[in-house]
């Protein structure tokens, strides 16, 4: 089937042709109808399938016919982060080439003098991230009662930002008569309750099984230690075929450090995370699509609308601690019906991360093993089941260093208990050993020796505490009387005091 057959106008069909494009994804064909004709639709893809040509080429046709009002756009698109935003935009002034339809984008880390100029023109398309568009909303900039299709793209993504409280806000003051289509690459029980909220009677769509991965991405694993992770890497960049690549850490700091370290080596790398400025993000973005950096070391800000044509190779330095970010970010290779490679590299701290992926894919990531990466030593028995086991298990509830301080005072309690302080040295007799500590007595000087007998002759005495009473366990069994509370009661507490005037 061709795209001539979903029902799309000449314009939108020849700037389809312009794009290359030839056949239709499954997502696009079965979301294409419904949405001209005016339904809502609930669709799960996962990520690279055309998701967002199969909502903006229906959405160009719908509102060729129309003006827009000033201050009142008549599309809104919700997008959870401004690279997926950024990357609608440029799919619309693809695909609307040969339509003079008006769009705007409002991301967060750009001036508002720009934005809201377009806005008092009149905007058909607006892509938006929530926070940005609220506090144009809150200023009143925005009017959102004329909006006739609203598009929420990437709704898991949204749920695991905690964007959603913004999404019902913006929803709550749109009109309720209108055209809503609801997209996710994945569908969890509470995301399915938040669509049944905002749509009505839609058209389910599920192009695949939700949480898979791209079948045309070739995958694999290769365990290393932790401390061998970036010569690990270094090896594969310099004998894998890699014509670019996508190495993606769970740190903002790790992807610091990582870059530099590529820089220093040699190769064309460059940093990209939420805390550059969102012009510094845009330049290094569009390097890498012009090929001017081949290596591009990101945090998860690039897992999801990073559309990069041709990229053969996804690193994970790091293991994902959300099994569904995996799937985004071996995603960004093989886009377009091309074949791509994503190795994760695994060290035995990552073994419970990658046992959540395992598990939510229903796949085992094949094992890799090439020449020149040492494997770390396998883990058996009881070390396996610490490692395996929760952190604060394995530390206790104060973790770590404090946890083991009880043990280790008991531990040094009962050593001092169990042997003498001066032990008598081998092949040394006791009388020796009696006049040698009198001759040191001796030479202390008179007060030493009497303060030294005054302690040997009355009976020790220790205040209770959280050993208390094994202490006073210990005691009773060497034959020394014990003081303390627990033993009579002293004087001073039967004392009944007396107060003038009182009898």
């Amino acid at each position: 089937m061709g795209f001539s057959n979903l029902g799309l106008s000449p314009e939108v069909l020849r700037a389809v042709a312009d794009a290359g494009y030839t056949e239709p994804t499954p997502i696009q064909i079965e979301a294409i109808p419904p949405v001209l004709a005016g339904r809502d639709v609930l669709g799960t893809a996962q990520t690279g399938t055309g998701k967002t040509a199969s909502f903006a080429l229906p959405l160009i046709d719908i509102l060729a016919s129309g003006r827009a009002k000033a201050r009142m756009p008549r599309s809104l698109i919700l997008e959870p982060k401004s690279e997926l935003a950024d990357q609608v935009d440029k799919s619309f002034e693809l695909y609307g080439a040969h339509h003079k339809l008006s769009t705007a984008l409002l991301i967060g880390g750009v001036a508002f003098t720009e934005q809201e100029r377009k806005l008092d023109r009149g905007v058909d398309v607006l892509i938006a991230t929530p926070g940005r568009l609220l506090d144009l909303v809150g200023r009143g900039k925005i009017l959102l009662t004329g909006v006739r299709i609203l598009i929420i793209d990437e709704a898991d993504r949204m749920m695991d930002m905690g964007f959603m409280p913004d999404v019902q806000r913006i929803v709550s003051q749109l009109p309720r008569t209108r055209q809503t289509l609801f997209f996710s690459a994945t569908m969890s029980p509470e995301m399915r309750k938040l669509a049944d909220a905002f749509l009505s009677n839609p058209k389910e769509i599920a192009v695949s099984a939700p949480s898979a991965t791209a079948t045309n991405v070739q995958q694999g694993l290769i365990r290393v230690s932790g401390s061998d992770k970036r010569q690990a890497l270094r090896h594969l960049l310099e004998t894998e075929p890699v014509k670019n690549a996508l190495i993606f850490c769970n740190r903002k700091r790790e992807v610091d450090s990582l870059a530099k370290w590529l820089v220093k080596l040699g190769f064309s790398a460059a940093a990209l995370h939420g805390d550059m400025a969102q012009s510094a993000r845009t330049e290094v973005l569009e390097r890498f699509k012009a090929d001017e950096i081949t290596v591009l070391v990101a945090s998860d800000v690039a897992a999801r609308g990073l559309d990069v044509r041709g990229l053969s190779h996804v690193f994970n330095f790091d293991v994902p601690r959300n099994p569904e970010d995996y799937i985004h970010r071996i995603g960004r290779t093989g886009r377009a019906g091309m074949s791509g490679h994503a190795v994760t590299l695994v060290s035995p701290e990552d073994e419970l991360n990658l046992a959540a992926i395992k598990a939510l894919t229903g796949k085992e990531i094949p094992v890799l093993q090439r020449e020149g990466i040492a494997s770390p030593e396998p883990v058996t028995g009881d070390e396996e089941a610490d490692k395996a086991a929760p952190t604060s298990r394995r530390r206790g509830r104060g973790g770590g260093r404090s946890a083991r301080r009880p043990r280790e005072k008991t531990e040094r309690a009962a050593s001092t208990n169990a042997a003498p302080t001066n032990p008598v040295p081998a092949g040394t007799s006791q009388p020796e050993t009696a006049a040698a500590q009198a001759k040191d007595e001796k030479a202390k000087g008179p007060r030493a020796t009497e303060r030294s007998s005054q302690r040997a002759a009355e009976p020790r005495a220790k205040s209770p505490g959280k050993s208390g009473r094994h202490s006073a366990e210990r005691d009773h069994d060497s034959g020394r009387p014990v003081v303390g509370f627990g033993d009579h009661v002293p004087a001073f507490l039967m004392h009944k005091p007396s107060f003038p005037g009182r009898s």
